[in-house]
């Protein structure tokens, strides 16, 4: 008994067997580097709570104002501010012997923007 063989379609309309595009990495080297250490920063709940307290003091707070704030020495709190700055989430200026640290709004933004762009990626493709 001969059993007939049905060959698929093999045409851009049936996408199953449509032609797949080669995967590639839409971000690249250098840009995960800057977010990776950017989102890194973010992700310490120390950091979160010191971004916290001059998120909600618009003007400069003082290192031993943010010392005074936490149960941490102040080379904790030197360390975590250092990694907040190398991220480009706060700066600071000098005032005579004081460092007085704000949040650097754009930071934040472009952090907003880093996680978002994350979410609608799957969306995009779903359209």
């Amino acid at each position: 008994m001969n059993i007939p063989v049905v060959e698929p379609k093999h045409d851009e309309t049936n996408s199953a067997f449509a032609p797949r595009k080669p995967f590639e990495a839409p971000l690249g080297e250098e840009d995960a580097r800057y977010q990776a250490r950017l989102l890194k920063a973010l992700a310490d709940p120390h950091r979160m709570r010191i971004l916290s307290l001059l998120s909600r003091h618009e003007g400069a707070v003082c290192v031993f104002e943010i010392v005074g704030a936490f149960h941490l020495e102040q080379p904790t709190i030197s360390h975590h501010l250092r990694i907040l700055r190398d991220a480009d989430l706060v700066d600071c200026r000098r005032r005579g012997l004081w460092a007085y640290y704000y949040v650097r709004r754009e930071a934040l933004d472009r952090a907003r923007n880093i996680i978002g762009a994350l979410t609608e990626t799957g969306r995009e493709e779903d359209a």
